[in-house]
Parts: C-alpha cells; sequence; structure tokens
C-alpha cells in the first residue's frame, strides 16, 4: 500500500547531470554514476539544494530508455559543463507526488500506482507516446535516504515527481 499521492507547484531547479541510454536491466549504467556526480559537485564547493534523483526522458520498458542521474543545486551555482557532466534546469509547473518507503524494487509498483491515481482524477501527463516510447517534459524519482546512513533498502525514502501538462 502507497501513501495518497499530491499535487505539488514547483519552481524550476538548475541542476547537474550524467546521462545515459541503458535498458531497465541496465539501469545500474546510470545509478553507479550518481556517487561519481556527487563527488564531482562537492569537488567544486557546491552544495547539493535538493535530493539526487533521477530523470527519465524518456521510457522504453523493452528498449533503451534515455535517463540522467542529477543533483539539483543553488540558483547561482550551476557550474560550466565539463566532460560527461551536463547542466539543465528542471522545468517549473504541476507535479503529482507520491512517496515510497522500501526496496526500489518497487518503485515500478508506485510508479503505476501514480499513474493510476491520476488517471482517476482526468489528470493529463507532460508526456508523449511515440512508437511505444513515451517522452516525459519531467519524471523523476528523488532519492532521499543516504545508503551510507541507513543501509536497509526496505527503510529508503524515494519521491516520485511526474509533470502534468499544464
Amino acid at each position: 500500500m502507497f501513501p495518497e499521492p499530491v499535487v505539488v507547484e514547483r519552481a524550476e531547479q538548475p541542476y547537474v547531470f550524467m546521462r545515459r541510454s541503458v535498458t531497465m536491466r541496465g539501469f545500474g549504467e546510470v545509478a553507479d554514476r550518481l556517487p561519481e556526480l556527487v563527488g564531482w559537485v562537492m569537488a567544486r564547493g557546491i552544495e547539493m539544494a535538493d535530493a539526487p534523483f533521477f530523470r527519465f526522458n524518456t521510457v522504453d520498458m523493452d528498449g533503451e530508455s534515455e535517463v540522467e542521474a542529477g543533483i539539483p543545486v543553488p540558483l547561482g551555482s550551476l557550474p560550466e559543463p565539463e566532460g560527461d557532466v551536463g547542466v539543465a534546469m528542471l522545468p517549473a509547473g504541476r507535479y503529482a507526488t507520491l512517496t515510497h518507503v522500501g526496496h526500489p524494487d518497487r518503485l515500478l509498483e508506485a510508479a503505476a500506482t501514480l499513474r493510476e491515481w491520476a488517471h482517476g482524477r482526468g489528470l493529463e501527463w507532460d508526456m508523449r507516446e511515440v512508437d511505444g516510447v513515451e517522452r516525459w517534459g519531467c519524471r523523476i524519482e528523488s532519492y532521499r535516504t543516504d545508503p551510507r546512513v541507513e543501509p536497509d533498502p526496505s527503510r529508503w525514502e524515494t519521491e516520485l515527481a511526474f509533470r502534468l501538462a499544464d
């Protein structure tokens, strides 16, 4: 059972990222870059403005999805891109959100719950489907628990935030 989703208004948010095209089985190729990205940010003396996240630009459950490992940074602290590290802005807008507490292997179920909840309320996503591939305006999973502090994945908190169409 998941908590009731909510709709929130979010401001534009600068972030740094590393992008990969991965299959869902190969998700570790992007997930394993997150510690490197955190180190890159910290080495430049930049504070994290919020929890690290994965941004799903495209979702193709049977093929490759374009995913970014991202770190939000404060306004005015956006560094210059370098090598594999890019910079961008998460768009402002209304987001349907759901907080999942538990093992990440239940995140697909949490995402399905969020999508069903929005559908039941007539909410539309900032997403279009092209040839079976979902192209999202903004779909993120924020990892609110630091696994160095809480090693038990059954206690990890992950916030799903999917942008709604205007």
